[in-house]
């Protein structure tokens, strides 16, 4: 199916690819910690109003 070339490649790409975005994560930390201060609570809202959502959807079909 796959070339071991290519699954090496795919694994190394993998591994290089998240060690550079964590890298950006985490020099960008302190930024995001003061632009992002309401993000979880609009999350978690929007989670919520998901949940209430199939609620609805659950009682409306029973």
């Amino acid at each position: 199916m796959f070339s071991k070339g290519q699954l090496v490649f795919a694994v190394l790409f993998v591994i290089f690819f998240t060690a550079i975005v964590a890298y950006t994560y985490m020099k960008d930390k302190k930024l995001h910690r003061q632009n992002y201060k309401g993000v979880k609570w609009v999350a978690i809202f929007f989670m919520l109003f998901i949940i209430i959502l199939f609620c609805i959807k659950y009682l409306i079909k029973n």
